[in-house]
């Protein structure tokens, strides 16, 4: 009897660390609303929180609301299809909200005057394996970068404007990722291919 217990923890244990190998890190491409692929966020799983590296590209200057919404859909030109802040516990929006935060509520991001941002934020509470606070549950999230900053109390969403870049956060999407091509090897193939 003690030995079937030892296999069932040794085997819930292993098919744990395969789990976490298959989520953590999530590399999760980032689209404008013409759908051009405007950079990445790249999700690890930590103790008690997940880390977000944003690199993204073509934003304008200053700081913008970046959050993780409800639902894994991205559809533009403006991204109301992510839903609302993903926010499991009902807490009110902001980190300097008294009352609490959403789950998906992140600092500002800052884009330097060259359009870029490369920056790192924790999720305290998220997590990329099963349970309520999972970015992944059901189908998955998203993330949406908005035009302006987030003034971290407002309601609903912090007055952070417009949806302007938009990821889906899904194990499918994760792994239907594709390497975008490089148009100067599609015209040399195109131009041996007519020779």
């Amino acid at each position: 009897m003690n030995r079937v217990i030892i296999i069932l923890i040794l085997t819930a244990g292993l098919l744990a660390a395969c789990q976490e190998d298959t989520r953590s890190p999530l590399e999760v491409r980032l689209y404008n609303a013409d759908k051009d692929a405007v950079g990445t966020a790249t999700f690890k799983e930590q103790q008690d929180m997940v880390t977000v590296q944003i690199k993204v590209e073509g934003l304008d200057q200053g700081f913008h609301g970046v959050h993780i919404h409800e639902y894994p859909k991205c559809e533009g030109p403006d991204f109301q299809t992510a839903g609302n802040h993903l926010n499991p516990e009902g807490n009110e929006h902001g980190l300097m909200h008294p009352d609490g935060s959403h789950l998906g509520d992140m600092p500002n991001l800052e884009v330097e005057a060259d359009g870029t941002a490369d920056v790192e934020f924790e999720l305290p509470g998220a997590t990329l394996m099963d349970g309520k606070n999972s970015l992944l549950k059901e189908d998955g999230t998203s993330i949406v970068i908005h035009q302006s900053q987030d003034d971290g109390i407002s309601q609903p969403g912090g007055n952070s404007g417009a949806r302007v870049v938009c990821g889906i956060i899904s194990l499918d999407e994760a792994e239907n990722v594709q390497e975008p091509t490089d148009p100067t090897e599609t015209d040399t193939k195109t131009k041996k291919e007519e020779e």
